[in-house]
């Protein structure tokens, strides 16, 4: 957590607020987050898990842009918000770009070294989520209709993201590196749970009539996912 922060401070661009969402973690953890001063502000209480953490922070804050970085999450560079705030076109209100994986487990089933992850938002997301959390920044509006679905407690960042591909919402890539992030989550392990929510998640965006074809696909990924693991 104390990195997460430390590369928060170091930004250049200094217009923002902080919302730290902790889930009533250790007495030493609470201690140090009792130093942390404006804009860094803690709530520390129970929750029903990442996305439900998410929430809360969402109803804190007050920026008109918002982010998430997860704990031993960092920025790229000092430079990543500046940078960002710089490029964005007039009317998007959802940006992404690059983030770099760093851990032990190998996330992605085409590739058992490639950690740079480049966003993706097209028809593809059907297939798998093209936009990464760390990499995207939503603009408040956004999350008015919905907030993340609790219902999925792994992907559920999946399912908003498929959410705003079938509102039309446009996305603007930006050719930069955002994070540096952690590929040991639990999102990135392979269990077959993960892929019984994607097909959940996708036939709660589309039909019932499709979960046939959402089961094929997730059975090919598990697969080719073991095989990899294994090599």
């Amino acid at each position: 957590m104390k990195i997460t922060i430390q590369s928060i401070q170091n930004q250049t661009l200094k217009d923002f607020e902080v919302w730290i969402i902790d889930g009533n973690s250790s007495e030493q953890t609470q201690e140090y987050l009792k130093t942390q001063l404006p804009p860094f502000y803690f709530l520390s209480e129970k929750d029903d898990g990442i996305y439900d953490a998410m929430n809360k922070g969402i109803l804190k804050s007050k920026g008109e842009w918002l982010f998430f970085l997860g704990s031993g999450d960092v920025f790229s560079n000092d430079a990543v918000l500046a940078n960002v705030f710089s490029s964005i076109n007039k009317g998007h209100s959802l940006v992404s770009g690059k983030i770099n994986y760093c851990g032990n487990t190998r996330p992605f089933i085409y590739s058992k070294r490639k950690t740079l992850k480049k966003p993706t938002w097209s028809s593809a997301i059907w297939l798998r989520n093209g936009l990464h959390h760390q990499g995207t920044f939503y603009r408040r509006k956004l999350f008015l209709e919905t907030t993340y679905n609790l219902t999925y407690k792994i992907l559920s960042d999946y399912w908003f993201h498929i959410y705003l591909y079938k509102k039309k919402i446009p996305c603007q890539i930006v050719d930069l590196l955002i994070a540096t992030c952690n590929s040991d989550g639990v999102s990135k392990k392979g269990q077959w749970k993960i892929y019984q929510e994607e097909i959940s998640l996708k036939t709660d965006l589309s039909s019932v009539y499709l979960a046939p074809l959402f089961y094929i696909l997730s059975i090919i990924k598990y697969s080719l996912r073991k095989i990899i693991n294994v090599l």
